[in-house]
């Protein structure tokens, strides 16, 4: 069976293809051999490959230039799942798709629940909820997997961001008003690979389809993050510019970005923890494992 990755380079695809090696032929096409961009392209390579499972980890992820750049992040964010999902239909096949948080309104303290009301703050969040709907409005096969505050040993993220600043630096301010759950892209791989159950030749979902939060258990802000971030790395002997008195929590208002960012991503996981069986691990234990992973990279 081929199982075609989407964004297979990225932070997530790249997990993707670890987790799922074992279970067929994986194709992750680099952006050079895929334009995903480009529609016809995508169709000539889907009636080329002939999948028999997509998992769609592409995404327009540039939160504060999707602004300036709608078209752009709607194509990727929202056209392109409504494509793939149109395929799926066709050849009765599974899609796997990757959402955010981005697409509540991120107001309260209440984490949300997957039937939670939706009212996404920006371009991003509005066309990640464009592409969960069109997803389910065409009636295929489907899981959809909203995560949040995604990062991973490998690619550009907050936890390498602030490794390199905290060597760098004495002292920084961080936002300590936004709320959630730091997602490793490996845990997010896992996940996904035990919703199937595999068969002969393909793999079969054993869970019902529909929207599942996939995040660790607990909350944080990113000023709680950074702090967690360092206090490992100290422990793992890195040398760091930064003191413990020198990260200092900030309120977004003092931190104005292009695009509006939710306070409230807190996302409730009971949902998936009953359908597959299993308990969500901490946010802490799964940054101890991530950034474990990229110290003994070096």
């Amino acid at each position: 069976m081929n199982i075609f990755i989407t964004g297979g380079n990225g932070q997530v695809g790249f997990e993707l293809q670890r987790q799922f090696a074992p279970f067929g032929t994986v194709l992750a096409p680099t952006r050079d051999e895929l334009d995903l961009a480009n529609a016809d392209a995508v169709d000539a390579y889907l009636a080329k490959h002939q999948p028999g499972l997509i998992l769609n980890a592409a995404a327009y992820t540039a939160v504060d230039k999707a602004e300036s750049e709608p078209e752009q992040a709607k194509r990727l964010n929202a056209e392109l799942p409504i494509q793939l999902a149109a395929y799926a239909v066709k050849q009765g096949i599974t899609l796997v798709h990757y959402s955010s948080d981005y697409v509540y309104p991120g107001n309260g303290q209440t984490p949300w629940q997957e039937d939670s009301p939706t009212s996404p703050l920006s371009i991003y969040g509005q066309t990640k909820l464009e592409g969960d709907l069109a997803i389910i409005e065409s009636g295929c096969q489907h899981l959809i997997f909203r995560t949040s505050w995604v990062y991973a040993a490998r690619g550009n993220n907050f936890m390498k961001t602030m490794l390199r600043l905290g060597r760098e630096r004495e002292a920084l301010n961080i936002v300590n008003d936004q709320i959630g759950a730091p997602t490793p892209a490996r845990l997010i791989a896992q996940v996904s690979a035990l919703a199937f159950t595999p068969r002969a030749s393909h793999l079969t979902p054993h869970i019902p389809m529909g929207i599942y939060h996939l995040a660790p258990r607990g909350e944080t802000s990113w000023h709680g993050f950074a702090s967690e971030i360092f206090n490992h790395a100290r422990k793992a002997g890195e040398k760091l510019a930064i003191t413990p008195e020198g990260t200092a929590g900030i309120p977004t208002a003092e931190y104005p970005t292009p695009a509006k960012r939710p306070l409230n991503s807190r996302m409730a996981v009971s949902k998936l923890e009953n359908a597959l069986g299993i308990t969500m691990p901490t946010w802490q234990s799964q940054l101890a494992l991530t950034l474990k992973e990229h110290l003994d990279s070096f």
